[in-house]
């Protein structure tokens, strides 16, 4: 009977506490989900920035995997050695524990077990006998329902630090800038011994008690045989240091970015790479600095192989309300300037229109409607589609798209993953190759990424887990060509029709309308790297223009990450000498005797050599009698025979040496066949080469020029400033003292043009 009652009384305390258990379950069940930070992370796993949780704590979420053994030694060896064999409670622990604490008369020793200290952390109690009791309660209800595993990384993530600091990941970043898995033995045990008084022993403001405390957990290793004595001395001579408690802030806008795109993620990875970020964010900053306030940096560095973006600077300075700090100018819509160009001429080149050395002209536009100037003013005459591109000129670029079409160059750049913003309901137009359309860095980017990668652009990646979008921009021959011309030294090669250079980097600048922003953009064999300088409230900031505010910074950029490497040219490129004016090769018959008045060594696609780009006819047939003077074939009595004659473009005549010109190259006209021709156009009013001197009250001058046909345009300095009657004249007030070029041409096409200078009294 005895037995019995023995045995029942033993299931009735075995019962108790599994009923209790059980109501746990039902009515306080464990609060096992907690609110941590959103970390974002480099591409190493490196803290790039973390956003604290909704209770303003700093809690960066760490997976067991990511815990170094040495740290698991550590707190394990102090706090709970026998873990993985109890069932969340150590009865041997708690009453050595209450002996201690009992012959000391004051608390010294604790016989929680982690378990138990998870569940005071997920449950906070009371330091009383209840409170206790609760806690044990709490402890087994974790065992029955968690793994060991599962339980550890409660306690890594739930660990208190002293004030915002909770989770072992976020106290290592915070005093050592390192993640756990780089810490140190000696930095790793203070860690370990932390959450038990994180004020008494914060490190910084106690480093004497920090230090003992951080010695007694690795006298413990050695007294438990688990690290020897050597390893043990080694730790405790490491001095104690933390740094001040600040958060990452790597690639903030980025992250804030990311961080929008997911708010409930805890961990949000990228590809950026830390040490290279930091390096360009130190440069930004010494290189905006001299700067006025007002003025922000955009800068983007993409892996043409895969579109991963590993740096990725917003603004300056992201703590700058001066500068915007806070505006994100990769991701804002503004005017390209001339970035653009080089998909133009790529285009062109892939249509069978130009060729790198195909002649263009760089005139005054007659009867067009659009009359743009270019960027330094004036004009250049006959310059070469290379000339064109790596002096950014306006007129040519012009000339090139009316051929293209306007309409036919945005599809092809959409298509292609270049996003176009119009303004207001205007759609593609010939403004559009001067900046007048709306894009964004990243998408410029990934465009000229197309120049390194076979003319197929790579969208901008900006997390493993985005997908790799490739689209068509060019071909492979047209891409490799584009890059070719502009891959040109920046200061030991001057810009010229020059092809062949070996430097790495294609290299192309932009200006906005206003002085806006001031683009940049760089691409070699390994990387794109975009540039943008400006105001972002999108105001002026006269001065600045992409060849000198915004190129140094590509350039040094591109020496910070450095990469030496050479596209190799595709099988569809090869090289031919080419003859202007006609723009063919060399070897055509059209090229017999002096109609090749200039030769130029020209990359073309596909052995392709197309003619060059005019309004006007290019070649004309003449007819001589036996004394060589021209007459018209109609002429009675006359010995005739013919003769093919290349002509330059009408407008280039004003730039062209006098010999290659009409008049010289048409020869004397036969008295009794006359041929009716129009008198060249002069500009009578003002000389070539003369000097004014500068009137206070303004210097009027006269526009009067003789001959042609028609209306006459007039431009100073490359800008359209009116139209006269042929034969009449005009005056206009110039009211700055400097270098003028003043043009003229008639509804023909025929024109002229003189320079003077005005100089100050």
């Amino acid at each position: 009977m005895g037995v019995k009652k023995g045995l029942g009384l033993v299931g009735f305390v075995l019962l108790v506490p599994l009923l209790i258990l059980l109501c746990l379950d039902v009515y306080y069940p464990v609060k096992a989900k907690f609110s941590a930070s959103t970390v974002v992370l480099a591409e190493d796993g490196e803290v790039l920035r973390a956003f604290s949780n909704a209770q303003q704590q700093w809690r960066y979420p760490i997976d067991n995997d990511q815990v170094p053994a040495h740290y698991l030694d550590l707190l394990l060896g102090y706090e709970d050695r026998w873990f993985y064999w109890h069932l969340g409670v150590n009865p041997a622990a708690i009453l050595r524990a209450a002996w201690q604490n009992w012959r000391a008369g004051s608390i010294v020793s604790g016989g929680s077990t982690l378990t138990m200290q998870v569940a005071r952390l997920m449950h906070p109690h009371s330091r009383t006998l209840q409170g206790k009791v609760q806690q044990l309660l709490r402890a087994l209800q974790l065992e029955w329902h968690y793994s060991k595993a599962q339980i550890l990384n409660f306690y890594l993530n739930l660990a208190p630090f002293g004030g915002t600091l909770i989770g072992v990941q976020a106290a290592s970043i915070s005093y050592f800038d390192k993640p756990l898995a780089q810490l140190s033995d000696a930095e790793a045990a203070l860690l370990a011994v932390l959450p038990q008084a994180p004020s008494r022993w914060h490190p910084n403001r106690h480093p004497q008690a920090a230090r003992k405390a951080r010695d007694k957990v690795l006298q413990r290793m050695q007294a438990l045989n688990i690290w020897p004595h050597e390893r043990v001395q080694d730790a405790q001579r490491e001095p104690i240091f933390s740094l001040t408690q600040n958060t990452p802030m790597n690639a903030p806008l980025l992250a804030r970015r990311l961080k929008r795109q997911c708010p409930d993620c805890e961990t949000i990875k990228t590809l950026i790479n830390l040490e290279m970020q930091q390096q360009l964010e130190a440069l930004v900053v010494d290189y905006i600095s001299p700067m006025a306030q007002g003025l922000s940096v955009a800068l983007i560095v993409m892996e043409n192989s895969s579109g991963a973006v590993r740096s990725y600077l917003g603004s300056a300075d992201f703590l700058n309300n001066q500068r915007f700090g806070h505006v994100d100018m990769i991701q804002a819509v503004r005017s390209p300037g001339s970035t653009l160009k080089p998909f133009l001429y790529a285009q062109a080149i892939d249509r069978g229109l130009i060729h790198s050395q195909s002649l263009l002209q760089d005139a005054p536009r007659d009867t067009q409607a659009y009359r743009p100037k270019n960027f330094s003013g004036g004009f250049n005459g006959p310059v070469s589609v290379t000339q064109a591109l790596q002096r950014s000129l306006n007129i040519p670029a012009v000339q090139v798209l009316e051929q293209l079409d306007p309409a036919y160059f945005a599809a092809k750049l959409q298509s292609a993953g270049l996003k176009l913003y119009w303004p207001t309901t205007a759609g593609a137009n010939i403004s559009m190759i001067l900046g007048g359309v709306g894009t964004k860095l990243e998408h410029l980017v990934a465009a000229y990424s197309s120049l390194a990668r076979s003319g197929i652009a790579i969208k901008a990646r900006f997390q493993p887990t985005d997908a790799v979008v490739e689209r068509h921009m060019l071909s492979a021959g047209a891409a490799w060509i584009t890059w070719k011309m502009l891959a040109i030294h920046p200061v030991k090669t001057a810009r010229s029709q020059y092809i062949d250079s070996n430097w790495p980097l294609a290299w192309k600048t932009g200006t906005s309308y206003g002085y806006r922003e001031a683009w940049a953009l760089g691409v070699s064999k390994k990387w794109s790297i975009g540039v943008w300088v400006g105001r972002p409230d999108a105001s002026g900031s006269v001065g600045i223009s992409g060849r000198k505010t915004a190129a140094p910074l590509l350039f040094k950029a591109f020496k910070a990450i450095a990469d030496k490497g050479v596209i190799a040219r595709p099988a569809s490129v090869g090289k031919a000498t080419i003859c202007w004016p006609l723009g063919s090769s060399e070897l055509a018959t059209e090229n017999a005797g002096d109609n090749c008045q200039q030769r130029h060594m020209a990359w073309i696609l596909e052995e392709t050599i197309p003619p060059t780009l005019s309004r006007w006819p290019l070649k004309k047939t003449l007819w001589h009698n036996e004394a060589g003077q021209r007459v018209n074939p109609s002429c009675e009595g006359a010995l005739l025979y013919s003769k093919q004659l290349a002509l330059w473009p009408l407008t280039l005549e004003p730039w062209i040496t006098p010999r290659w010109r009409r008049k010289a190259r048409l020869g004397n006209i036969a008295q009794h066949c006359q041929i009716e021709e129009v008198e060249p156009l002069l500009i009578s009013s003002v000389s070539d080469g003369s000097t004014y001197r500068y009137n206070p009250q303004g210097l009027e001058l006269a526009l009067l020029a003789r001959g042609g046909v028609g209306d006459i345009s007039w431009y100073l300095n490359g800008r359209f400033i009116g139209v006269q009657d042929a034969g009449k004249s005009s005056n206009i007030s110039l009211v700055d003292p400097g270098k003028y070029q003043l043009s003229a041409v008639d509804t023909q096409g025929k024109s002229d043009l003189v320079q003077f200078i005005v100089l100050k009294n």
